[in-house]
């Protein structure tokens, strides 16, 4: 099982439900050197499962007193390729730990310049 720490979208029960047809269950975790931004959704289909044309997004920043808080769910190999299809181009699936010491999947800014709000 894949560990992906969430903190937008794929907390959403439609969401959830849309991507891997089922509620998933998942731990309180805390990422640490990472602030929370926004970026515009222009995928209708996700604007649609989501119900919201702004996201949050993840960008490192490298300072330790900086902390996101989120939930970490446990996903297959499928349901991780499932997120990644759900995620716009502006996100990138990348290795991350969280404060607890546990590795996990995130989605982060991809580009710094991105349009981010």
């Amino acid at each position: 099982m894949e560990r992906l720490f969430s903190y937008g979208t794929l907390q959403q029960e439609n969401v959830q439900q849309a991507n891997f047809g089922r509620k998933l269950e998942g731990e309180k975790a805390i990422l640490t050197e990472y602030c929370l931004s926004e970026i515009k959704i222009n995928d209708e289909q996700v604007v649609k499962q989501s119900g919201k044309a702004y996201h949050p997004i993840l960008v490192f920043t490298g300072n330790s007193q900086d902390e996101v808080e989120g939930s970490c769910f446990l996903l297959t190999a499928d349901e991780l390729a499932k997120a990644d299809s759900y995620e716009v181009a502006e996100y990138t699936r990348i290795n991350a730990t969280t404060k607890e010491g546990k590795p996990c999947w995130i989605y982060a800014a991809t580009n710094e310049q991105s349009e981010i709000l």
